[in-house]
């Protein structure tokens, strides 16, 4: 793509008003420590969630389980949020064009970032369903769960998410709109919150709620009670984290909405920004997750890790293939059947 440089006369950048208005009306500035931390966060999520997405890859296709479908699609959720949103949005708009480039561009942008949070939640969405008919309706999850159909439905939920982020080319930013929010603007910013956060949080609140009640009623041997303890464990975890890592920028947003035009305020600024960091948290925390429920996992991202080490015997391959056939065939801890 080429990129006009910003003394640019092209009619598709941004007039040299609105920056002087933005310095008027607010004294907040971008400062250098985002950009650190979005620098860090990309740096180090990045790799971390591609070795994510390999070792799921693999598991995948050994053991033809749904859960790791929709762990891989988050995980590439993830992937794309950090791309499109750190990087295009934070990193390249903000530091490096200083909100200066072509109109197109940056509407354009707008609509990958929110397909790709529509995305991201309506899969976890997916995966917490799942769970709930795995646990609460094992016959009818072994009929009607399958790789195939699976794929399909995440295939669905990204060509929606896709189709959702198109209205948001006319989303209008918090921090340098200087006037109070039109109709189309508020519709926006409400179907914003409750598809990104009340709806989604609602039927993780419900689900969840079945399954532990579930759990509760049911007298199970211990080991197997002990394997679904876990998956609740790791179920919980990510959505809370989700909870409470987006509630912050949610509650921002809905001031927005209450209170009108806030280009002036800068603690609304330092507010916005901190929530934006806390949510982009979200993109790195899940593989840590993974590795503390499942040995599976780390067992396949440590094979992942020796196959691209050039340490390795056998020219990178792994030293031994005992590990391999073991987890292969051992039954899983994390994404059985009837746990995850």
């Amino acid at each position: 793509m080429m990129i006009l440089l910003p003394n640019s006369t092209d009619g598709a950048w941004a007039s040299n008003a609105e920056p002087l208005e933005w310095e008027q009306q607010s004294p907040c500035e971008e400062g250098i420590l985002p950009v650190i931390y979005y620098s860090v966060l990309l740096g180090l999520g990045l790799p971390v969630n591609v070795l994510t997405a390999v070792a799921l890859s693999r598991l995948a296709a050994r053991t033809k389980k749904s859960s790791y479908w929709y762990l891989l699609a988050l995980t590439a959720c993830d992937i794309l949020t950090q791309v499109t949103i750190i990087f295009m949005g934070f990193i390249l708009q903000m530091a490096i064009l200083a909100h200066k480039g072509p109109h197109a561009f940056i509407h354009t942008v707008n609509v990958l970032q929110f397909a790709t949070n529509h995305a991201s939640i309506w899969v976890t969405v997916l995966l917490t369903a799942d769970r709930y008919v795995a646990l609460c309706h094992p016959l009818r999850y072994r009929m009607l769960s399958y790789p195939e159909r699976t794929r399909k439905i995440i295939a669905a939920v990204f060509g929606t998410a896709l189709a959702t982020g198109i209205p948001f080319y006319w989303w209008l930013d918090i921090w340098h709109n200087s006037q109070p929010p039109t109709t189309v603007d508020k519709v926006l910013k409400w179907v914003h919150c409750f598809t990104m956060y009340f709806i989604p949080c609602s039927i993780f609140l419900a689900t969840n709620s079945v399954i532990i009640c579930k759990l509760k009623w049911e007298k199970q041997v211990d080991g197997h009670h002990r394997r679904m303890g876990k998956t609740i464990a790791m179920l919980m975890a990510v959505t809370t984290v989700f909870t409470v890592l987006w509630a912050p920028r949610t509650c921002v947003i809905l001031f927005h909405l209450c209170t009108g035009s806030t280009n002036k305020d800068w603690r609304l600024h330092v507010a916005l920004k901190l929530a934006n960091m806390i949510a982009m948290l979200n993109t790195t925390v899940n593989f840590f997750f993974y590795c503390f429920v499942s040995k599976t996992f780390r067992r396949t991202a440590g094979e992942v890790i020796r196959s691209c080490s050039p340490f390795c015997t056998g020219h990178g391959q792994p030293p031994n293939n005992g590990g391999f056939l073991h987890s292969a065939l051992k039954p899983l801890g994390l994404l059985e059947s009837v746990s995850l």
